[in-house]
This record gives C-alpha cells, sequence and structure tokens, in this order.
C-alpha cells in the first residue's frame, strides 16, 4: 500500500533542499474531489490508507469493500491525470492557484475504463509538502491526533446538512444516554459550504454543552452509504468512539449507534421521541421535496421544523427561483438558430427588467474570452469551459447567463453543468434544427467550406454532435419565427420559476 512521507511538522514548508529536489519536475492539479482525498490523506484522516490506490487494491474495494489485505475500506481513492504524465516517475501535486502541497512518487501508471478519455491513474508515495491554504472559518479545522494518542471518548455526528430540530434532540438524547461529549464534523464539499458552517454555528448553543464543531474537506461519493461510512473511518481518525447513524453501516472502525425515532408532538408543540406520542399527533419532519419546494417558492420555513437561524441559512444557500441565479445554455449545429433565439431571448428579458442578463455567445466569446485558440477538440473543449466558468459566476451572483456555443460533447457540456449547479441553476436547451436546414441557410458558407474539405473537424460535417439527452427543453427553429421559440423558452422558464410571469 503506498505510503506517506511526512516532514517535520507533518507539513511544515519545502525545505531548501527539497525546493532543489523540485525543480524540473511535472506537476498537475488533481480536480478538486481528489484535491480534497490528497488532504485528507496527507492529514492522516484516511487512515488506514496512506496514499492513493493502485488498480488491484481499487477493484476489491470496488468489489467488496475491502483493499486486496482483507481490511474494510469502504471508497476508492483514486488519481486521475492527463496521459501525458503517465511516464512520469515523480509529479508535484499542486492546488488551483499552483502552489505546491505533496510529492508523489509513482509507484503504478494504470489505464482506467472509468477515468476520463485520455487520463491515466496513479498511485504512489506521498511526500507532503505544505498545508493547504483555508479560507473562512479556518479556525475550525483540525488535523486528527496522532495515531496512538490517547483521547478521550466521544460521539460523532458526520452531516453534509444543517442540523434541524429532530436532529438535535435525537444528539442531545444520545449524548446523555452515553455520556458523551459531541464532535460534529461538517463534511465540507465545495457547494454552500459556508451557510452550511454557518446554520451549525447558529445551533451550537443547541448541542449538548462542550461540543466542538470541525470542518473537514471531504468529497461525497455517489453512493450514500459508501459516503457515510467513509465520513465514519474520517469520524475514527479524529479520536470518535461513537457514531450517530441511521445508516446500516459495518465493518467501520466505531461503534454505531443507530438514534430512536422522534417527531413532532402536534399538540404539545414539542419534538420528542415517537414512541412517546400519540399516532394522530405525530408528525414527521418535512422531506427534501417539501423543503426544497418551500425555498423555490419563497415560502417560510416553519419553526416548529428548524430554528429561525438555520432557516435563514437555507435561504441564503437556496434563494426563490426567481431570485437564484441560472444559466440557460443552448446547443446546436451552427446555423440551427441558437445564436439568434439567444440574442432575442436576452433582449426580452432585459426588456422585462426582472433578471440581470448576461449573454455569452459562442463567437463573441471566441474573439473575446477564447481569441487564440484553435477549433480542435482540445481548444474547442477549452472554450466551452471557460464559457461554464464564466457563467458559473454570473449565477453565483444571482445573475442570468445566456449562452449559445456549439458545444458538440457531452462530457464537457456534463462538466459545464456540474460548475454551474455547484452554485445555482442549469437549463440545457437543445436547438434541434436538423443539419439539412443548417446547410441550407448556411450563412457564412462553412459548411460548403467544410464539404470540400477546407475546414477540418467541422461539426455535422468531418466532427460528431452528440446529441443531448440530458436537455431540459428541445426546440427545432424550422419554419419558425424567432419570436415563437423564444416564447417557447420563456414559458419553460416561466414554468420552472425562474422568471415570475412572462415579459411583455
Amino acid at each position: 500500500m503506498p505510503g506517506v512521507a511526512r516532514p517535520d511538522g507533518i507539513f511544515a514548508r519545502v525545505s531548501n533542499a527539497l525546493s532543489e529536489d523540485l525543480h524540473g519536475l511535472a506537476s498537475t492539479t488533481p480536480a478538486p474531489a481528489e484535491l480534497a482525498d490528497l488532504e485528507q490523506l496527507l492529514a492522516g484522516a484516511f487512515r488506514p490508507l496512506a496514499g492513493f490506490l493502485g488498480p488491484l487494491d481499487a477493484a476489491a474495494v470496488d468489489a467488496g469493500g475491502r483493499l486486496r489485505d482483507g481490511t474494510p475500506w469502504p471508497s476508492p481513492v483514486l488519481l486521475t491525470v492527463p496521459e501525458a504524465l503517465a511516464g512520469e516517475k515523480r509529479i508535484i501535486l499542486q492546488d488551483p492557484e499552483t502552489v505546491p502541497l505533496a510529492v508523489l512518487d509513482v509507484t503504478e501508471a494504470w489505464s482506467d475504463p472509468s477515468a476520463p478519455a485520455g487520463h491515466f491513474r496513479l498511485a504512489g508515495t506521498l511526500t507532503a509538502l505544505r498545508e493547504p491554504s483555508y479560507g473562512a472559518f479556518r479556525r475550525l479545522r483540525r488535523r486528527p491526533p496522532a495515531p496512538g494518542a490517547e483521547t478521550p471518548a466521544v460521539l460523532a455526528v458526520t452531516t453534509r446538512e444543517p442540523l434541524h430540530r429532530a436532529r438535535l434532540g435525537q444528539i442531545k438524547q444520545t449524548a446523555e444516554r452515553l455520556g458523551l461529549p459531541v464532535l460534529v464534523l461538517a463534511l465540507l464539499s465545495g457547494a454552500h459550504e459556508q451557510e452550511l458552517v454557518r446554520a451549525l454555528l447558529a445551533v451550537q448553543r443547541d448541542l449538548p454543552e462542550g461540543s466542538e464543531i470541525v470542518t473537514v474537506n471531504l468529497a461525497p461519493r455517489a453512493d450514500a452509504l459508501r459516503d457515510q461510512a467513509l465520513a465514519a473511518h474520517v469520524a475514527a481518525a479524529y479520536g470518535a468512539t461513537h457514531l450517530l447513524s441511521d445508516a446500516p453501516l459495518t465493518e467501520v472502525p466505531l461503534t454505531v449507534v443507530a438514534p430512536e425515532p422522534w417527531a413532532y408532538d402536534t399538540e404539545h408543540e414539542v419534538w420528542r421521541p415517537l414512541a412517546r406520542i400519540a399516532e394522530q399527533r405525530a408528525r414527521a419532519e418535512l422531506t427534501a421535496d417539501e423543503l426544497g419546494g418551500l425555498l423555490d417558492r419563497g415560502e417560510a420555513v416553519p419553526e416548529w421544523f428548524t430554528p429561525p437561524a438555520v432557516a435563514a441559512e437555507l435561504r441564503r444557500a437556496r434563494p426563490p427561483r426567481h431570485e437564484r441565479g441560472v444559466t440557460v445554455f443552448f446547443t446546436g449545429l451552427s446555423g440551427s438558430g441558437k445564436s439568434t433565439v439567444a440574442r432575442a431571448l436576452g433582449d426580452a428579458l432585459i426588456e422585462g427588467g426582472e433578471r440581470t442578463v448576461s449573454l455569452l455567445d459562442g463567437d463573441v466569446v471566441r474573439q473575446m474570452l477564447s481569441s487564440g485558440l484553435t477549433f480542435s477538440k482540445a481548444d474547442r473543449d477549452l472554450n466551452i469551459r471557460r464559457i461554464g466558468f464564466v457563467a458559473a459566476e454570473i449565477t453565483r451572483h444571482g445573475g442570468l447567463a445566456i449562452c449559445a456555443p456549439i458545444a458538440p460533447y457531452a462530457a464537457t457540456r456534463a462538466e459545464v453543468r456540474r460548475m454551474v449547479e455547484a452554485v445555482g441553476d442549469f437549463v440545457l436547451i437543445h436547438v434541434a434544427t436538423p443539419l439539412e436546414e443548417c446547410e441550407r441557410r448556411d450563412r457564412k458558407g462553412l459548411y460548403a467550406k467544410a464539404r470540400a474539405g477546407l475546414i477540418p473537424e467541422f461539426t455535422g460535417i468531418s466532427d460528431p454532435y452528440e446529441t443531448p439527452s440530458d436537455a431540459e427543453l428541445v426546440i427545432d427553429t424550422t419554419g419558425r419565427s424567432v419570436s415563437e421559440c423564444v416564447d417557447e423558452v420563456v414559458k419553460h422558464l416561466t414554468g420552472g420559476g425562474w422568471l415570475r410571469s412572462q415579459p411583455a
């Protein structure tokens, strides 16, 4: 199993000797989820793991939740790099600002069918260089105790969501029954981190006396049970001996305590164990859909469900849809009409005055944001990522971004969707005008040049267009006026709640 070499102080600054040793090494910035895993590996929170997994361990974990030596471990911890780095023996792993965090001495490079095209997985020995930089609430960050250190028994609560009244009651009841202090591990993953931490701090006084809140950068796993099992391992690394969890966790390194079911007593207007409430008076918590519906419509979150301070953070993280940032992303062949409809949509929304609108049209972006890029697949993908980055920032700040690139590749569109949905909403509109109609229009003569072989890698002719399977709206502009198409888009946005009323 790969090991971690730690300089003095674990995250000590790079020594002069090590700095010289790094000269000329290749470097890469892992994806955000892999950077989070790197942080936990270097901190020792992924014990007994001490490095990124190789193919045999990864396969064993995937198949049976165990490393190949039989040690229970719930989720693969993998590092992905561009294929060009697969032959390197040492690689610097850096953060998005190119600050070196660790050196990987590669022991294995392997091709994984689940990795993105053109990428390999690497395993090896890690040498920590420096501690990651932290932003807000850095006082709540702390590393796990050293292995073997004596720590008192503690009840851990791991959460990616705010704590509402029912959970607060369960925590108090369980902590009192066990006679244990409480450690709340806030599992951060990039989206609405500040709102989660503020919501937890807002109810700290409602937790048992002496409770501690610690933030942990832990990327979520797609499988919910594996995600909670991984959180249990992290909690154990932080010294927890017990974990409050409703999940049926097995083979985790601490005692799992299932809370007693609680409900709201409508007669006495108090939360208490369900067994103490008459059936007709018991009310369950709001479901995720019910809570989301209230927030989307801008309606009040009831105090019987959660404290007002938590409700305020919920509203901050998820404003009403008519106030929430949203990206409307048009995709389609050249000549499909997507740019024309996108511009007309922007004009209509500006006239209505309801939203702040930014238009990111493909050709305009090419001149201003992506000047110098070619039309190779790599550069076209980079152009779409740049559009997605700008759109995500507009969305983050509550604006409405309208994008109209060709965006022929599903994987790149999905990447943009992930970027935007981390901070707001994303609406994909496929302008599905047939190729024959697009060629008939051909205002710029591009299709004719492509047919003549003068334009290589032209979408729809010599390069594929991957039809979206996840579009929220599909329109065909053939034989339709621009206003008809805009009306259809506006109707969809209004029905979804992003507009309160249709522009005149």
